[in-house]
């Protein structure tokens, strides 16, 4: 263990914002919380094989890694009058002798991560930018990170400085035993390095743990950067070390395995002369980008990412990723400030934390794709809980985050879906689970699958569904969307006002301790649902179905709350008395106007779990100390005071701080040990964003520029 105080994530826009605070009561009382410390912190964050973190404290104390937790090293060097300091990365085992810069602060924003780090002679700004603005699909599709360095001499000397940035092979392979090849080309304005492996399996495995192992990884440099450039190897870096410069020639002795040593394994090498450097900061940046040729398969059809619906070649992508650079970088600047005085506003700054980190990683789950008719399709993967992809009940929960910043990504999640579950191959009276498993999405594989209702989800995916079609319909004015459905829906409500009231069996979203029967927050979720269902009838010209349907949830509101009470809470099951488990499905009562419940239902639960509380959150239920950390914020929106909905997320982010597992935030931790159990980098974690859904002014604000694109 290094013996250093942890660097912390530090906000810069809080300094904006406190001001805000003063008008909003219980808020302002708050004294601003403790910097947070990111269990991993976001460096490359565009799908689930594009997706690189820094898992430790600094930069420079381990190597980089994919989400899986498997090496993609990116390593860096700053070289001050011929005195060499690391700066990304630890250069693997045999260069740890080359100190690191002292790393003094770091900020992860929306779309950026930003690390300021010293030496005695120079201060190095690096910045990791992501402009995933989800308002903007087409730019948000693009696989395109910007790194970019500020330098300026902090001793009032001007130094020599040299930039060096190394990209191993491992960033294109799922395991470092797979052969790959690697050159160099250049385009206009831009100067290119890519590496990939040898073979090219386009999209010929599935599964959970793995990484992609066809495509390119490029570094796309600017041609008015002045950079030394070479498809070398780890040995170049030698050269840069002792001389500050490495061979003018690629290394061409034929394709070679990342875990190579002699000859050195194959790496993209960069060295950007910065010159003379003073006060004044000096700027250098580069892409890092990666073309996956196709995407995902769906329904045997392979689809390539949505940016190919902008451009026609990889090459006029980049070129207008390099040309829009500053715009980009001016704009990820106003959104990050805009977005994080919303979260304050809506939440105080320890939910602002706990959402800002979740950002990125809730895009980087999903992989933006275009069908054959160039509709979007985002589909997430079930990081590390069995890799399936387009879970229903996965999108249910990372959906609050897309609502609000642009409902035509929730449509873009459930379109794939329903047009498979609208086909005569899906025979069943409720919503499919998946369809099938990253990245192929040929049918559903959970459970069942397609053969068999064994182990089918049919309560929780129904409600799911049409719970989150309300809510597009909530967020954009119309019920446009669910009109395309709305024969599958209208047999999922029925199949809802059937089982749902008294669910049997059958697993839910929660199913961690098994299956249970008489479930009664997954029936919170059917009543709510066929509420949202009249509510659509309604908007959709069907008043008899509408008024049949709300009858009904109306009835079993109020029959469950009879049902389901256990004296100071109500019950986990409605047959085990003394049970209890947290009722975020409750939530849309208030969000969708559907006003099923009385007010005391919500004020009686949120008393009861704040005697629950353990040091690191409300357990799911009474059966372990286990939670989710998306329900969490759910069930704490449910709050009737702000006071009470800090008191609910304070231990998450006390978690967040003090967690002992390295990994990008996960979903599943015990509240005792603060432990991860297993999840880890999932979509999921866009449901903390259901705290502004609540917010019927920051709703609008936010998801109406969406509408105008």
């Amino acid at each position: 263990m290094c013996n250093h105080r942890p660097v912390r994530l530090t906000f810069r826009v809080l300094a904006a914002i406190f001001p805000i605070l003063a008008s909003l009561g219980a808020v302002a009382q708050q004294t601003p919380p403790a910097p947070l410390r990111p269990p991993a912190t976001p460096l490359i964050t565009h799908d689930p094989y594009f997706s690189v973190w820094s898992m430790a404290d600094r930069l420079t104390d381990t190597s980089t890694k994919h989400w899986t937790g498997v090496g993609q090293e990116l390593d860096g060097i700053v070289r001050v009058d011929q005195k060499n300091y690391r700066f990304l990365g630890s250069l693997g085992r045999e260069d740890l002798s080359t100190p690191a810069l002292t790393e003094s602060s770091r900020q992860v924003t929306p779309t950026r991560t930003v690390v300021v780090m010293t030496s005695p002679e120079i201060e190095l700004r690096v910045e990791f930018l992501t402009p995933a603005f989800p308002e903007d699909m087409k730019v948000m599709a693009r696989p395109v990170t910007y790194l970019t360095w500020d330098v300026k001499a902090r001793d009032g000397q001007v130094h020599d400085v040299t930039l060096y940035l190394e990209a191993a092979g491992t960033l294109a392979t799922n395991d470092p035993g797979e052969q790959v090849t690697w050159s160099r080309a250049a385009i206009q304005g831009l100067n290119l390095l890519r590496v990939g492996t040898e073979k090219q399996p386009i999209l010929e495995r599935f599964g959970d743990n793995l990484r992609i192992n066809w495509g390119w990884f490029y570094i796309a440099v600017p041609q008015t950067e002045g950079a030394q450039l070479a498809a070398g190897n780890q040995g170049y870096r030698e050269a840069f070390l002792s001389t500050g410069r490495m061979p003018e020639a690629d290394d061409i002795e034929g394709a070679r395995t990342p875990q190579s040593r002699h000859p050195a394994a194959p790496a993209l090498n960069v060295i950007l002369p910065l010159g003379s450097v003073g006060a004044t900061a000096v700027t250098r940046h580069v892409l890092l980008a990666y073309n996956d040729l196709y995407s995902v398969e769906y329904l045997e059809r392979k689809l390539p990412a949505y940016w190919h619906t902008e451009f026609s070649t990889f090459a006029a992508m980049l070129q207008a990723a390099e040309q829009q650079y500053p715009s980009l970088r001016a704009r990820a600047e106003k959104y990050d400030d805009a977005l994080q005085a919303d979260l304050v506003r809506a939440g105080g700054p320890e939910y602002a934390a706990i959402a800002t980190l979740a950002f990125r990683q809730a895009i980087a789950a999903h992989k933006l794709v275009a069908d054959q008719d160039g509709t979007p399709f985002f589909m997430p993967k079930e990081n590390f809980s069995n890799g399936s992809i387009s879970t229903i009940d996965v999108i249910y929960p990372s959906a609050p985050m897309f609502l609000l910043l642009n409902p035509k990504l929730v449509e873009a999640q459930l379109e794939p879906v329903l047009r498979y579950a609208g086909m005569p191959r899906w025979k069943y009276p409720f919503a499919p689970h998946d369809l099938g498993v990253y990245p192929l999405a040929d049918g559903q594989l959970y459970g069942g699958g397609e053969e068999t209702e064994e182990n089918q989800m049919p309560v929780e995916e129904s409600g799911n569904v049409i719970l989150l079609v309300a809510a597009i319909a909530h967020a954009e004015g119309n019920a446009d969307f669910a009109r395309r459905y709305w024969p599958l829906l209208s047999k999922w409500a029925a199949y809802l006002l059937d089982k749902g009231f008294d669910p049997e069996n059958q697993l839910s979203t929660d199913d961690f301790a098994g299956h249970l029967a008489h479930n009664a927050n997954l029936s919170i979720k059917a009543i709510e649902a066929l509420a949202a269902y009249a509510q659509l009838a309604k908007q959709l010209g069907y008043p008899d179905v509408a008024k049949r349907y709300q009858t009904a949830a109306t009835d079993m509101a109020s029959r469950w709350a009879k049902l389901a009470l256990d004296g100071d809470h109500y019950l986990l099951a409605f047959d085990q008395p003394g049970s209890w488990s947290q009722k975020y499905n409750l939530v849309w009562d208030s969000i969708l106007g559907l006003h099923l419940f009385p007010a005391d239902v919500s004020a009686r639960e949120i008393a009861f779990y704040k005697r629950h509380l353990n040091p690191y959150g409300l357990p799911l239920d009474n059966r372990a100390t286990y939670t989710k950390l998306d329900w969490e914020i759910w069930t704490a929106t449910l709050a009737g005071s702000q006071d009470d909905f800090q008191t609910l997320v304070h231990p998450v982010y006390k978690f967040l701080n003090e967690t002992p597992d390295r990994v990008p935030m996960t979903d599943w931790y015990d509240t005792v040990s603060a432990k991860q159990l297993h999840f880890q980098a999932r979509s999921v974690v866009g449901g903390v964003y259901i705290k502004l859904l609540a917010n019927p002014a920051l709703w609008r604000k936010r998801a109406a520029p969406a509408q105008m694109l």
